[in-house]
Parts: structure tokens; sequence; C-alpha cells
């Protein structure tokens, strides 16, 4: 988050005819490309300031704070410019999809996932879809308080297993445990990148 105390960057407005430069905005948890906009030091200023990246609108000519019509911020967490010093890069957390098509960036670009994500992708699909004969269907169904009490049975079992210290079946139990948190979260509306930000918020605090 921008504090007062943070450092101000000297960035070169002039190398541009228009006084601009780029301002590249990634995601500060998933490192995801979200947007590409232009500064001026007005912008920069006021981007400083506030915290919440502002650009300046080269069709309009006009400061434009992003989010401020949709509710859709990009809160700054870090800043730093290029060799060159005419080009920044945001590190930000954005408050929901940060293009106006509504994805989570401009840039269609393949998801680097893991398989937790795709597994995250996939009880998601199953929730929405609610397809017949699926284990995953079947606790959605069941709903909340059952999903939570698997979670409690899951999280036992593999508190057990590693009193025991038996490394595989350790792995197996906490396998279970992180499926059925996830299917959990999907049922309180919870994504992982939630829970990256609240443990990435506690880190930066500590």
């Amino acid at each position: 988050m921008i504090t007062e105390d943070m450092e101000k960057i000297e960035l070169d407005f002039q190398k541009s005819r228009e006084g601009l430069v780029p301002a590249i905005i990634q995601d500060s948890v998933t490192r995801k490309v979200l947007m590409l906009g232009y500064m001026n030091e007005q912008a920069y200023e006021r981007t400083l300031e506030t915290g919440l990246v502002t650009f300046w609108s080269r069709s309009r000519g006009v400061l434009w704070t992003k989010g401020e019509t949709s509710g859709n911020y990009l809160h700054v967490e870090s800043m730093f410019p290029d060799c060159d010093s005419d080009t920044l890069l945001i590190m930000a957390r954005p408050d929901g999809p940060t293009c106006h098509r509504g994805t989570v960036s401009c840039f269609d670009t393949p998801p680097e996932e893991g398989f937790l994500a795709r597994l995250e992708q996939v009880i998601r699909n199953r929730h929405e879809i609610m397809p017949e004969g699926h284990y995953t269907t079947r606790l959605f169904e069941e709903g909340v308080k059952k999903i939570s009490q698997k979670v409690g049975e899951e999280a036992v079992e593999t508190i057990l297993e590693a009193a025991t210290g038996d490394k595989e079946r350790y792995i197996y139990e906490a396998s279970d445990l992180l499926y059925h948190l996830l299917v959990l979260n999907e049922q309180m509306g919870v994504g992982m990148a939630d829970l990256e930000r609240e443990l990435l918020s506690r880190h930066n605090n500590n």
C-alpha cells in the first residue's frame, strides 16, 4: 500500500512529446499483467496521493482513476521504474475485473496455473452446472454444514497421520483436506486469490 514515507520515483516525462509514460499494471498476488495505461506527471502525483491507479486519458484529455465508474479500483502496493525511468511498473491489488469486458485482464494470455488453480475451476464448474452422479455435486446439494463437517473430518485425519509419522498417508489425507476446503471456499464464494491476498496483507504487516 502507498505510504506517506514512500520515496517518490523520478520519472522522465519529457522523453515523449505528450509528456506521458506508459504504466504497466500487474496483480500483486497472482503476478498477472492486468492492463497498460499512460500517466502524465499529474496522474502520477494523484496516484501517489490516493493509492489508487490514476491515468491520463489520451482520448478525452482528462485524468481518470481506474474504477471510478465500475468500482473496480486498482490499489497500489508498490511501483518500480524501468532502467531508463520512462516506463512504470505498478504492482496493484484489484477490487474486481480490470478490463471493461468484465475479464480479469485486458490481455487474453493463457492462464499460468498450477493444478490447484485448475481444480478450483473444475469445482466452480461443478457448482454452476451441478452434473448428476458427481461427488462434488452431492456435496453442494447437501450444503455448507455437510461440507464443513467433511473439512473437519479430513483435518482430524490429516493430524492423526502427521502424529503417526506416516508421510504417504499424511499426503493422502492432506490432499483430501485441500479438496474439501476448495469445495467449502466455492460454497462460501471465496477463491484462492482471496486467501492469497489475506496472507500477503499479513506478511506485509509483519
